[in-house]
């Protein structure tokens, strides 16, 4: 489907969601280390999992911190859940670690929202879909974008200021339209 207008709102979760995955793989490389010592059997294989855990993650703080890169520490939560598998104790938390692992990425993407004739799209997952009607007003201004809904709940985010985007007063105009398009035919039938 091709949207008149796209707007791109800001994740504000990156940070949190960093942290908790920092958190998860540092513990568990922790534990991974301590069975390492304690365990004869696998003792090769917790070592070398602990250690692999504690270099990616140094570099990926490095590079976050350091280089002001984005980073995503799905790899690292794969990895700690095959670890996981292979522990003596919990090996159901490898099955948590992978699904984790693989909502991360789509966690920390940026929130975009489509606004098409019939309908307004939130692409995030699951995917939202709005009709016009249940907006009383919707208004872009100095990059921040005001959602009024009818049954009296606000959604308001700061946006991506991307070049080649249409600018605020059109869409505006845009909405408004829509908006009293869909009032007036709500308001016949």
């Amino acid at each position: 489907m091709v949207y008149q207008y796209v707007v791109t709102l800001q994740n504000t979760n990156r940070r949190l969601i960093d942290s908790f995955s920092l958190l998860l793989c540092g513990a568990s490389a922790l534990l991974f280390l301590l069975q390492g010592i304690l365990n004869t059997e696998k003792r090769l294989l917790f070592l070398l999992g602990a250690f692999l855990l504690v270099a990616l993650t140094a570099f990926n703080v490095y590079r976050s911190f350091r280089l002001r890169q984005p980073v995503f520490y799905n790899y690292h939560l794969y990895i700690t859940g095959l670890l996981w598998a292979a522990m003596p104790f919990y090996p159901w938390l490898s099955m948590l670690f992978l699904v984790l692992g693989l909502i991360e990425r789509q966690a920390k993407k940026n929130l975009e929202i489509g606004f098409h004739d019939d309908r307004i799209v939130f692409n995030n997952f699951p995917r939202k879909q709005y009709a016009w009607s249940d907006f009383t007003n919707i208004v872009l201004k100095d990059n921040l974008l005001t959602l009024d809904f009818a049954n009296n709940k606000l959604f308001q985010r700061e946006t991506i200021d991307e070049d080649g985007d249409a600018d605020e007063d059109e869409f505006n105009a845009y909405c408004r339209e829509r908006l009293s398009e869909r009032s007036t035919v709500n308001s016949e039938q």
